[in-house]
């Protein structure tokens, strides 16, 4: 009986990036970004603009990295319940952007 490594029969939506030190990237990420706020609060309103850039950075990165997932395989659903947010709602917000 001939059988198929199941290794080479498997969709891409079921292949999962091993995912190394997010919660420390993020965290430091977040230590930076409170930092700058601290640092714009003791009187430096030059950065003040870039700091409020952070906030379009951070927007555009969602944006690409929800269509990245989605070209992973990720559902609507799956992206929409690790962001606390229906599925629909995950769509009509990143559903029309572009790679």
């Amino acid at each position: 009986m001939f059988t198929v490594k199941a290794s080479l029969t498997r969709t891409p939506r079921q292949k999962r990036r091993e995912v190394v030190e997010n919660d420390a990237f993020a965290a430091f990420a977040r230590r930076i970004i409170r930092a700058h706020g601290r640092r714009v609060a003791t009187g430096d309103i030059e950065a003040l603009r870039d700091l409020v850039a952070l906030s379009a950075n951070l927007d555009g990165a969602i944006g690409e990295a929800v269509i990245g997932l989605r070209a992973f395989g990720y559902s609507w659903s799956e992206i929409g319940t690790r962001l606390g947010i229906s599925k629909q709602a995950a769509q009509q917000r990143w559903g029309g952007e572009k790679p």
